[in-house]
């Protein structure tokens, strides 16, 4: 498609763009009509090549691909300018990383940055990308590279290629469903093991063969998967599907794989080709499944089968009914970095060959954070209403309790969380947890203030009244 071609395709269905503003920290507050609501699904190829550097750098480069990472999402046309959401397996996206991908499928789709969502799965045997990152790194000359350059700049190409094969088949939205099932045995909480004063002394990480740690209970957890589904008529078109946990069976091998998550969605694919799948990864930053996976691989397959039947028995409580309105709302947030964080210290610990790469090149990313908070670039929540559904997008790897708070504010909505978006500050706990300690609060970028702001951007969200 032309760009001349693109732009009077979609000109039939941006007549309404100018109603709306961007306000500096909340956008598209008000109802959108959806009388002429149409789908435009897109999927595209992001497996990196031989050699490439996997989750950051520090676990083994690919060696070879157990099965393909793809972006899939779909442009929504109708509902003011196009809005795009998009789930990617890789690792993250951080920083302009993250803007730029949102920038390549805006241009795309005819729309504005502030209109797309693109998040991460979060697979570990994948790709962790942080420009600013490499840039760091790669001035080092003896660390592994964050992310190949030319294979990011094609995979944008191939995104905006996607869209425009997408927006030739859009097709007319007539009705939308949303449903949700509890998943046995996967997701449980990592930080289960405290002492007395509540600190964190033991966690379960992605696997766990630790049979004191897998005998705890679940912990804090959202069991249940929901799904967020669109319909032509009587056809199914394209279903969403969320569940909060990190989606590794095991990693480190330099093996590329979807993993278990990936493997449901693609059984799901197989099986209802007529349909876009696509899996967003809820608020897992403390959530994994080690209680139920010793990290053997015939693991993989098992909890594969879990989510699958999962999504299959969320996909059974789907009631398709009219949509009434579609609405798209952003909020802005710059959180501050930790005090601890020094760029000076972080460079000379980047800079000391004697350190494990772990230790260069995860620090890179804490100075990528300092950098962007020096330029005053915001990151983007955002969140689709339609109707009674709300799909509520968060960045980075935020905790479950951040998503089980939404379901509470959206006050009788379906409330459907994905998280990993922009990964600048990489974990964001509740503020509750910052004094017990453990992993996650050890690697988070932002003090504990983080959670109020983001708390507070996800109620101008999910707020009902139309001026929120």
């Amino acid at each position: 498609m032309t760009d001349e071609s693109r732009r009077k395709f979609l000109q039939h269905f941006t007549a309404s763009a100018a109603a709306w503003s961007l306000l500096p920290s909340l956008s598209g507050a008000v109802a959108e009509s959806a009388g002429n609501l149409h789908l435009a699904p897109f999927r595209f190829d992001v497996t990196p090549p031989t050699g490439h550097s996997l989750c950051g750098g520090w676990i083994k480069p690919v060696a070879a691909v157990d099965d393909a990472l793809e972006a899939i999402g779909f442009v929504l046309l109708g509902a003011g300018k196009p809005i795009v959401l998009c789930a990617v397996d890789w690792t993250g996206l951080l920083n302009d990383a993250h803007v730029q991908w949102r920038s390549a499928l805006a241009q795309a789709a005819g729309t504005s940055p502030d209109r797309v969502a693109v998040q991460c799965v979060h697979q570990h045997n994948a790709p962790f990308v942080c420009l600013d990152a490499e840039a760091i790194v790669s001035e080092q000359g003896n660390l592994p590279h964050i992310v190949d350059m030319d294979f990011f700049r094609r995979c944008l190409d191939r995104a905006r290629a996607a869209v425009e094969v997408g927006l030739q088949k859009a097709r007319t939205v007539t009705a939308v469903a949303a449903g949700q099932a509890k998943v046995q045995d996967v997701a449980s909480n990592r930080r289960v093991l405290r002492n007395t004063y509540g600190h964190v002394m033991k966690m379960r990480g992605s696997s766990c063969r630790d049979e004191e740690l897998r005998g705890l209970p679940n912990g804090i957890i959202d069991s249940q998967l929901k799904t967020v589904a669109f319909y032509e008529g009587a056809t199914k078109i394209a279903a969403c599907h969320y569940y909060a946990t990190h989606p590794m069976s095991y990693y480190g091998d330099g093996r590329v794989s979807s993993d278990f998550v990936g493997l449901a969605r693609k059984r799901l694919q197989m099986e209802q080709p007529e349909c876009q799948h696509i899996y967003f990864t809820g608020c897992a930053g403390n959530i994994s499944a080690g209680k139920y996976n010793d990290g053997t691989k015939p693991v993989r397959q098992i909890l594969a089968d879990r989510i699958y039947n999962g999504i299959v028995a969320a996909e059974a409580t789907l009631e398709p009914g009219p949509v009434e309105n579609v609405r798209w709302r952003t909020a802005e947030m710059l959180p501050a970095a930790r005090a601890t964080l020094s760029a000076d210290a972080l460079y000379q610990q980047i800079s000391d060959s004697q350190n494990s790469v772990v230790n260069r090149n995860r620090p890179s990313y804490m100075l990528s954070w300092l950098r962007r908070l020096e330029k005053q670039t915001p990151i983007v929540l955002s969140a689709l209403h339609v109707g009674e559904i709300s799909m509520l997008h968060l960045p980075a790897e935020s905790f479950i309790e951040y998503q089980l708070r939404a379901q509470q504010m959206g006050d009788g909505q379906f409330v459907a969380t994905a998280a990993y978006g922009d990964g600048g500050p990489w974990y964001i706990p509740i503020a509750e947890e910052y004094p017990n300690g453990g992993y996650e609060v050890s690697v988070a970028f932002c003090d504990s203030e983080i959670d109020a702001v983001m708390t507070s951007g996800m109620e101008s969200l999910l707020r009902r009244s139309e001026d929120a």
